[in-house]
């Protein structure tokens, strides 16, 4: 694969998208979509941050269709009315981007139903999200969804007997598992859309090590661990926008395949440009897959198609 950057994203002109994350890799995303001529809807909690992101791109690309839609994404209640909204105020989806999360809150907390909060947060919502606009991605142009996973994903596993950490809580073990969920979802979103003729593309995508605030991004504020990463490792960070390109290549380009798996090309996947590579091996369990969302329906409520 070539050194793929948004100057190869084709014409987004006509096109719609949303994408959740109002900062970091969500904001470069929007930002490059935008540029490309797409309408998109940049989704988050935080009203404040919203705008100030749109205005961002306003002003960035003078004329860009951007809008912010708030949602709470560790609310399904939250995430069903944004996308009734939504609903409300369009007839199709071209494009979404679960990409929006949070990392390693270092004691084990709760989203408003329930969930520990990052498998809540970073899974269980994008599930509810992409079930809830599935109608109108169905409409869409060529549709795709792209979910955002985590190079920590390689060391994650699905803890069915635990899947809320309520026996034990370990922050980097919960959000690998989370972020394994991510993945595990798109590939079986993909074989349940060839399935069911639903016409809609799913691929995974990660970041690699970028620098967004996602380490930051933790109620209580980030521990002394993260500072110490961060500081030591920083130079391995790449910057976002550089972190943003294996999700937008898996969300624009034509040679991104249904199904597959993009990440960074160097050091082992931690920085670069977008390549296709395998995904942990434990995401390619169709069992375990097709129970996670088996399961998942059940928690949240919400059946596909």
């Amino acid at each position: 694969m070539t050194r793929w950057t948004t100057a190869n994203i084709p014409s987004q002109h006509g096109r719609s998208a949303v994408v959740t994350g109002t900062g970091g890799l969500g904001y470069e995303d929007a930002l490059a979509l935008a540029r490309a001529g797409a309408s998109v809807v940049i989704a988050g909690r935080n009203p404040k941050k919203g705008a100030a992101a749109v205005a961002a791109i306003r002003h960035a690309i003078p004329g860009a269709q951007v809008r912010f839609g708030e949602v709470d994404l560790a609310s399904l209640a939250s995430v069903a009315a944004f996308a009734a909204r939504l609903a409300g105020e369009q007839d199709s989806l071209d494009l979404l981007i679960n990409n929006a999360g949070v990392m390693t809150p270092p004691q084990r907390r709760l989203t408003q139903d329930g969930f520990e909060l990052q498998f809540g947060t970073n899974y269980l919502s994008h599930f509810a999200l992409t079930g809830q606009l599935l109608p109108l991605l169905k409409n869409g142009q060529a549709p795709r969804v792209v979910t955002v996973g985590s190079i920590a994903a390689r060391g994650g596993a699905i803890h069915f007997d635990d899947l809320q950490s309520e026996r034990r809580y370990t922050p980097f073990p919960a959000y690998a598992q989370s972020k394994l969920a991510c993945i595990m979802f798109a590939f079986e979103l993909s074989r349940r859309s060839t399935a069911a003729g639903w016409g809609v593309q799913s691929l995974a995508a990660h970041p690699g090590l970028s620098r967004t605030d996602l380490l930051y991004n933790t109620p209580g504020g980030p521990t002394r661990t993260i500072y110490f990463l961060r500081r030591v490792f920083r130079l391995l960070f790449q910057p976002a926008a550089q972190g943003a390109l294996p999700t937008l290549f898996a969300a624009t380009a034509p040679a991104a395949r249904d199904g597959a798996h993009y990440g960074p090309d160097r050091l082992r996947g931690t920085r670069g440009h977008p390549t296709e590579e395998p995904p942990p091996k434990q995401a390619l369990d169709g069992a375990v897959a097709a129970r996670l969302w088996e399961t998942s329906e059940e928690l949240t409520r919400l059946r596909f198609g």
